[in-house]
């Protein structure tokens, strides 16, 4: 039975969250966009009226030991998902007008600025998974965690100075079309297939995953949960876009980390200052960094995070459909460029949280473990606990870290919908069909829609068959190193060709030294791939014959791309005018007057014929 008066919040918190419901999606702005998508404002309406109905009466039978959610809870969650939904709705009015090709609503027709796609490249990065388990593995076995942050600098000065020039100057919509071009065909639907089947098994677990914790601690409705936030992610991923897309994380990301310094806060306020919490951490051992063991079966050292991780991530930001998509849907490459760097600084913002609030944990919990003393049955509820636990008193408060970590799942979910759509259009419909312009457009919104119905269904199974499908999830997460390594021969060594590339589903079973070495750290599954594709790759091509082999023009990196490169020239030529001194022998051929048309060579040449030919 519920608490005395709670059955009175009900009924006026439900009221609140119907009239919210109600001003979004009972306006009507305009009759063109209300006729086309009215069966899909009716549908997320009834999902929320159902919804918050079945929440609130489940929390009045399952109360959590140090608490349960509230009514504004809820409310708080409700709105985070309403914003998002109205922002789909925006641009889909936006768009409303005039003919929109496939190219714009997979890649904002390409005129996006840095710092939106910055946030969004941070927001798909912390998925909900990362809101819980990043904190949990800070508490258990320390902050070495926060070596990532080097890392992440690693990643984001490889992929923009190697992948993004040759990606952006292609001006490809989906990652493997590269393949392609480089190789051949056979080599882009492998990589596709591999996408496609890799991202909705991934989705699975993002979207159930944080659902069942979040439930099994404060009696947050699973399937309510896991159904809204599917639907309201497909519902504006099919209105808008990749705009809708990009600005929904923008508004994430924010209370993404609004959640965090929400638990953060009352953590230092409860314990007395950040210089007990610190002080707890070291005592505890929490704070030993820096661990330079170069033994590789070693889980965490400072070699694993900081290199391993690097070419974990560098699969992520270097290749991955999701995120590339992202970039080269800005305006320039120099705006391409900046929104990773400026990525970076949300990545450390992130990290920063994350590690900090795992060390909020250890300090509170030090003596008395939530997990080893039965009160949760997971670390990945640790999180939720602390929150019901220290911000109880604050109604609303608990709901927004609720709708942080849902944050999470939206931004990961909605990329991935829009990846999915885009390969699927890009690789699998294009090449084989005569679609027009409008006809692409209709099809990648109707796609959207459908791998929105499939990652919501693919939740489903993961709550029969987690144990499997987690092992699914690892075993294609090893495939991102052997891909790696095929791009970054396609992109380094101009000599390699299409015969190396038929060797990489053999290198994709399991790492080279898996036989004999099972315990290596699981951070260097993806450098080990990396590595012996690179060697195969190699080694084949160059026992193949062939070496001259000359690829097309744009498929490799050149000296033009490097940003020092271009820095370089660039103070030279500043040096060069200021001194006002002619280089004639670092002047370029075309700068020194041949090409002139007022004096060029062909008049040179035709001059001297005239002159000099002989007479009849």
């Amino acid at each position: 039975m519920g608490m005395p008066g709670f059955q009175t919040v009900e009924c006026r918190s439900s009221g609140l969250i119907f009239l919210l419901t109600t001003i979004f999606f009972g306006v009507q702005p305009h009759q063109h966009l209300v006729t086309r998508n009215t069966w899909l404002c009716r549908g997320i309406l009834l999902v929320f009226k159902k919804y918050i109905k079945s929440s609130l009466e489940f929390s009045m039978d399952v109360l959590s030991p140090v608490g349960s959610f509230s009514a504004w809870d809820y409310v708080v969650f409700a709105v985070m998902l309403l914003v998002s939904a109205a922002i789909g709705l925006y641009y889909a009015y936006v768009g409303r007008h005039g003919s929109q090709s496939s190219g714009d609503f997979l890649t904002g027709g390409r005129s996006m600025t840095a710092v939106p796609v910055a946030m969004s490249l941070s927001a798909s990065f912390m998925s909900a998974i990362t809101v819980l388990a990043t904190p949990a593995e800070v508490y258990r076995y320390g902050a070495s965690y926060v070596c990532y942050g080097l890392a992440y600098v690693i990643v984001m000065a490889t992929c923009s100075e190697i992948f993004l020039p040759v990606f952006y100057r292609l001006g490809i919509t989906s990652t493997y079309q590269y393949l392609e071009m480089r190789f051949n065909r056979a080599t882009r639907l492998f990589g596709t297939a591999l996408f496609i089947l890799q991202t909705v098994l991934y989705t699975g677990i993002v979207i159930y995953a944080p659902a069942l914790a979040l439930n099994q601690v404060t009696g947050f409705d699973l399937w309510g949960a896991v159904i809204s936030t599917g639907v309201v992610c497909t519902f504006y991923c099919t209105l808008g876009g990749l705009k809708a897309v990009v600005w929904t994380d923008v508004f994430q990301v924010g209370i993404m980390v609004a959640g965090f310094l929400a638990v953060i806060i009352q953590s230092v306020l409860r314990q007395g200052g950040v210089a007990v919490i610190l002080s707890d951490a070291t005592e505890g051992g929490r704070l030993d960094l820096l661990d330079f063991d170069l033994n590789p079966l070693r889980r965490h050292t400072f070699w694993t995070i900081t290199f391993g991780g690097a070419f974990v991530w560098i699969t992520v930001y270097g290749i991955n459909q999701a995120q590339v998509q992202r970039y080269i849907s800005c305006k320039s490459l120099a705006h391409a460029k900046m929104s990773l760097y400026v990525n970076l600084l949300g990545l450390w913002v992130i990290l920063v949280c994350s590690v900090f609030a795992g060390l909020c944990l250890y300090s509170i919990y030090k003596h008395c473990d939530p997990w080893t003393t039965g009160q949760i049955s997971s670390p990945d509820q640790l999180m939720p606990y602390l929150v019901l636990d220290i911000l109880r008193g604050y109604p609303g408060l608990p709901g927004l870290f609720v709708a942080a970590a849902y944050s999470g799942t939206l931004s990961t979910v909605s990329s991935s919908i829009n990846a999915l759509a885009a390969v699927t259009v890009e690789d699998l419909v294009k090449p084989y069909t005569d679609l027009s312009e409008t006809q692409l457009s209709f099809l990648s919104k109707g796609l959207s829609f459908v791998y929105g119905a499939v990652c919501i269904g693919m939740a489903g199974l993961a709550s029969l068959m987690g144990g499997l499908l987690q092992a699914a999830v690892s075993i294609f997460g090893v495939v991102g190193g052997p891909l790696l390594g095929l791009f970054s021969v396609g992109i380094l060594c101009p000599f390699v060709n299409a015969t190396a590339d038929s060797r990489l589903p053999c290198l994709i079973s399991r790492p080279l030294i898996a036989d004999s070495w099972y315990s290596v750290s699981y951070l260097y599954f993806s450098l080990i791939g990396t590595l012996t594709a690179v060697s195969v790759a190699i080694i084949t091509s160059l026992l193949s014959g062939n070496r001259k082999l000359n690829p097309s023009a744009g498929l490799t990196l050149c000296k033009e791309d490097l940003t020092l490169y271009c820095l370089l020239s660039l103070l030279k030529e500043k040096l060069s005018s200021s001194t006002g001194k002619l280089d004639l022998s670092g002047t370029p051929e075309g700068k020194t007057g041949r090409n002139n048309p007022a004096f060029c060579s062909m008049e040179l040449s035709n001059t001297y014929t005239s002159f000099s030919r002989p007479p009849a």
